[in-house]
């Protein structure tokens, strides 16, 4: 696909009644994202207009640059866990680096075409550290939901739960009646209404409630309504060094979400996105969204869907989308101040439990064990340790894993022969009909699955395998060999060159174009002679025939 930014191909045959039904789209996205974006903001540790402003930034970026027609982009909650660790570990100007690095990442990403690289991602890690954010950030949301005045918090998981004991006499009751109430709210209103965003709904009701009711809850307070560039002091090339992890998880997180969002949202409006396209227009966002402070932007699906639901189909919509939560931060400030904290978090507790895919994990009960391990691995990690933790363990396990199956899956085996007193029975066999006739003083070997590193021990069963004594020849078949490392390559000349140096002379079968062209380059057919090269069984056996009759 060319890099070619999705806005300038919708726009040629764009009508006033496509224009119109953006703009509605994109109100009503608007309306959804306003207190998520305050939410998650708080979630991750920074005043409540770095939530908004990373809507708006990133929206108006995307809209311009973006691979995708419906994309909704702003915070989403999959950054909280890492912008804490970050924040904790080196400061506000930690992540400001941190997510300008992801940004740099992305675009790299998208000018190499690497866009479909995410997908190698296994889904027992991506549906494992979901399921951990999702229980970090209800973990998060106890303290406003209760209602707590706790000075500190703890940074680990089981200090927040430890500190949450503590002080369970100090539930401060208003607060949790709203917080249900608002659940509530959030649960049954898409049952009545589906047009008018739920968190809307229980966003202008438990705001109603907590002033005229003068309940005594805390409240979300005065949100300055400009941003400014972020002034860096000395930055030790250490600490550059240390947040390329995290940067990399972000990047990470940013591409799985919007190219996810991407996938859902063309199969409801029948479109294709541009993957590398999305990735340069989020990595530019992000780098924009760190030099203003603000906390990583990536496509939200629940929003996305809802801009495709309402009649959204370009980017317009998500222009649009930007421009009214601008409008809302501006001119909306004195009743968002009065939005009750233990509210955001009675959302924020309704996106954990939407985040906290239960079929999806009850359905690893059927799953192979190690996928299994995988999942949980990984989401216990994320939520009791790191993200970035449970991300470079979980790969690893699914990479060492994946191996030992290539592995169980590659096997060297030998032929039987007719004639052959160790077959039992050889009259009655079903399978002689199908045997070949092999010449004398020869033996044929089969090599099945992908020659690896993982795999040598079987390669060198074709020199430990007991041979007959009057071997002169062995045919090794590799049809079922679709791929050769560097490794099994090297063990492979190993026991070739063993072989020859016993006066028995090695002819390759039915050599795939991958093993060939590594073989090539590495001498190895040079070595072996490239008579020895034959297009398919018959005629190496034919060629061993020739070779028997000559000695």
């Amino acid at each position: 696909m060319k890099l070619k930014p999705k806005l300038f191909s919708v726009m040629k045959h764009y009508s006033g009644k496509q224009l119109l039904l953006d703009i509605k789209a994109g109100i009503i996205v608007a309306i959804i994202a306003l207190p998520l974006s305050i939410a998650f903001a708080l979630g991750c540790g920074v005043s409540p207009e770095k939530g908004i402003f990373s809507a708006v930034i990133s929206g108006v970026i995307v809209a311009l640059l973006g691979g995708s027609r419906v994309q909704i982009t702003g915070p989403t909650g999959a950054f909280i866990v890492i912008t804490q660790s970050v924040i904790a570990g080196y400061g506000m100007q930690g992540l400001v680096i941190a997510t300008i690095m992801a940004g740099v990442i992305l675009i790299l990403l998208g000018f190499f075409r690497l866009g479909k690289l995410i997908k190698f991602i296994p889904s027992p890690i991506t549906i494992g550290f979901t399921g951990g954010i999702a229980v970090t950030i209800a973990t998060l949301e106890v303290k406003d939901f209760l209602g707590f005045q706790i000075a500190k918090m703890p940074t680990s998981f089981i200090g927040k739960w430890t500190e949450y004991f503590k002080h369970i006499g100090e539930v401060n009751f208003s607060a949790l009646v709203l917080g249900l109430v608002s659940i509530v709210i959030l649960v049954v209103w898409p049952k009545i209404n589906k047009t008018i965003p739920n968190s809307f709904i229980a966003l202008i009701i438990g705001t109603a409630a907590a002033y005229f009711l003068k309940l005594d809850v805390a409240l979300l307070g005065d949100i300055p309504k400009s941003l400014q560039l972020v002034q860096f002091e000395a930055v030790d090339i250490d600490d550059i060094f240390q947040l390329m992890s995290p940067a990399f998880t972000i990047a990470v997180l940013i591409a799985m979400q919007a190219l996810l969002s991407a996938v859902v949202t063309d199969a409801m409006i029948q479109s294709r996105h541009n993957p590398n396209m999305e990735l340069i227009a989020q990595g530019v966002a992000n780098m924009v969204l760190g030099f203003f402070g603000c906390i990583p932007a990536t496509g939200g699906v629940a929003r996305s869907i809802a801009n495709a639901k309402n009649g959204g189909r370009t980017p317009v919509a998500l222009f649009v989308h930007s421009v009214a939560l601008l409008l809302m931060l501006m001119f909306g400030m004195p009743l968002i101040s009065l939005v009750p904290r233990c509210v955001l978090a009675a959302i924020l507790l309704v996106v954990s439990y939407n985040m906290f895919n239960v079929k999806a994990f009850l359905a690893y009960r059927k799953a192979p064990k190690s996928d299994a391990i995988v999942l949980i691995t990984s989401c216990v990690l994320t939520f009791a340790f790191d993200l970035v933790l449970a991300i470079e363990v979980g790969m690893v396990i699914a990479c060492v894993l994946f191996m030992k199956r290539m592995s169980d899956v590659t096997d060297v085996s030998g032929w039987k022969y007719l004639g052959d007193s160790s077959v039992p029975d050889e009259e009655n066999d079903p399978e002689r009909l199908a045997l070949k006739v092999v010449p004398d003083h020869t033996e044929v070997f089969e090599v099945s699955g992908p020659m690896f590193f993982g795999a040598v021990d079987k390669l060198l069963r074709l020199k430990h395998q007991t041979m007959r004594k009057e071997t002169e020849i062995v045919i090794i078949r590799m049809r079922g060999v679709p791929a050769i490392d560097a490794t099994a390559m090297n063990t492979l000349r190993e026991v070739t060159g063993d072989l020859q140096a016993a006066n028995i002379t090695v002819i390759f079968s039915h050599v795939l174009s991958q093993p060939r062209s590594i073989m090539e380059k590495n001498g190895f057919i040079k070595m072996v002679g490239a008579e020895n090269f034959c297009e398919n069984i018959d005629v190496a056996l034919a060629r061993a025939k020739e070779l028997v009759a000559a000695k």
